[in-house]
């Protein structure tokens, strides 16, 4: 089965208009105000209008209010949240939309009592553990810490970048993998030449 691949962070349409013809199945937008990836919804809707069909939108959060949620999903058009914070399974199962949660990996955390908690997530996100910091290091986690019989499907980020996805899913297998830093040229500017190298590493994964 491919790997589904997801490229977050995009601040520019030439960006995700790159990454959706390299084989992109999602884009991701930050709503958190803190990020310096951080989107308007309305600068997003205007790239969500000219993305292709079959490639989702998707709004990251990180403990937002319930109003910002609503307001900014609505404008841009997303069609599926992502929450990067300390939000509540009933938090996030409230909206219209499909979630999935983000999980910051670190020793003695239990994935399985997390994969029950949030039951109705439609896949869980495995990011790195920084101090203070949500997401979005640029450093990986060590993936060994992750437990055999997950069953829901699997996002694995965290410090992935064209050199690593290929071991990455090799060792993981995820159901999808995430990347922002790792195909770029500064933040929130992507490089075209970096997501087609990160596209091969995924695909070389598919014949090992």
């Amino acid at each position: 089965m491919p790997t589904r691949i997801k490229i977050c962070g995009i601040t520019r349409i030439e960006d995700a208009l790159t990454a959706t013809r390299l084989g992109a199945d999602a884009i991701g937008f930050i709503f958190w105000p803190k990020s310096a990836r951080f989107i308007s919804p309305a600068k997003a809707r205007e790239i969500v209008d000219e993305l292709p069909p079959f490639v989702s939108a998707v709004g990251v959060y990180v403990d937002p209010e319930e109003g910002w949620v609503e307001e900014s999903s609505n404008i841009a058009r997303l069609s599926l949240l992502q929450f990067h914070g300390d939000e509540s399974p009933e938090f996030c199962d409230q909206f219209s939309l499909p979630y999935i949660k983000a999980l910051r990996v670190r020793e003695g955390m239990d994935l399985l009592q997390y994969e029950d908690q949030y039951s109705s997530a439609r896949g869980l996100l495995l990011d790195t553990y920084t101090e203070g910091m949500p997401g979005g290091t640029g450093d990986t986690f060590n993936w060994d810490l992750i437990p055999q019989g997950l069953t829901v499907p699997l996002i694995l980020s965290g410090g992935l970048h064209p050199g690593n996805v290929t071991m990455a899913i090799k060792k993981v297998q995820p159901w999808a993998v995430d990347v922002s830093s790792g195909v770029e040229s500064a933040k929130g500017i992507k490089d075209a030449e970096k997501i087609a190298d990160f596209m091969r590493g995924v695909r070389h994964s598919e014949s090992l």
